[in-house]
């Protein structure tokens, strides 16, 4: 196969695999740390309406939504790819960290949380996923 194409899909692999590793965690988010009474947080009207009531701890599983799904799509786009595969990990990474960026401006969230989120769950596990897999 073109080195190219195999670069090509191993990105795309990579990102919907990171995708889906991403909306399990959240999916299952709420029976490990339950939401607030009444609220519910499947919806971006919902997260509004409970983002009062929400503390901490309901701010674990998001990031790490974020950080596996980008950790994974890196490692496996850094495992499928020909060449060049820090980029193809990076090139993950930062379409994860696009998603993020976008969702900064649809779902509130603490300031902390929304630097935390978007300075380490991205390019440092897009990073990592790609040392997963580099030989020293």
């Amino acid at each position: 196969m073109n080195a190219t194409l195999k670069n090509v899909l191993a990105v795309i692999i990579g990102i919907v695999v990171g995708g889906l590793v991403n909306m399990g965690i959240i999916t299952i988010s709420g029976s490990i740390i339950p939401p607030p009474e009444g609220a519910d947080l499947t919806t971006v009207e919902g997260i509004k309406a409970a983002a009062d009531a929400l503390q901490p701890k309901h701010y674990i599983m998001p990031f790490l939504a974020h950080a596996m799904g980008t950790l994974i799509g890196a490692l496996i786009a850094s495992l499928l790819g020909a060449t060049k595969k820090l980029t193809l990990a990076l090139i993950v990474g930062i379409f994860f960290l696009l998603g993020g960026i976008s969702a900064v401006f649809m779902i509130p969230a603490p300031t902390w949380f929304i630097i935390m989120d978007l300075t380490f769950a991205y390019l440092p596990m897009a990073w990592l996923g790609y040392q997963m897999t580099s030989k020293k």
